[in-house]
């Protein structure tokens, strides 16, 4: 399972209507590589392909994510940060046990 907070789910629904996409979902997904070893990819698709696990949100978002990156992010939460700092998303990953400073890339020991 993964979670999309209010704030995520607003972005993605703002961001799909921009792409003209909107019956789309944000994929996330784990590649290797980053500095900590592990990155997230994101892309804006128009649907989901056969083998994707589909995660429902608030403002009628959604996420699609492949099951080999599901191991890695199973229990994660996607939300956005608004702050005028930073702003983005941000992935909250409770299997990360090391995070780089840009948030993009973890690992897993």
């Amino acid at each position: 399972m993964m979670y999309i907070t209010l704030d995520a789910g607003r972005q993605i629904r703002k961001l799909l209507e921009k792409q003209g996409l909107p019956q789309g979902g944000l994929r996330v997904g784990v590649k290797a590589g980053g500095c900590s070893g592990l990155s997230y990819v994101f892309a804006w698709e128009g649907e989901p392909k056969a083998q994707d696990l589909v995660f429902d949100g608030p403002e009628d978002s959604r996420i699609y994510v492949d099951p080999k990156s599901l191991k890695f992010l199973e229990g994660t939460q996607l939300d956005f940060d608004t702050s005028l700092i930073s702003k983005g998303f941000v992935v909250v990953n409770p299997k990360a046990k090391a995070t780089c400073g840009c948030g993009t890339s973890f690992s897993l020991s």
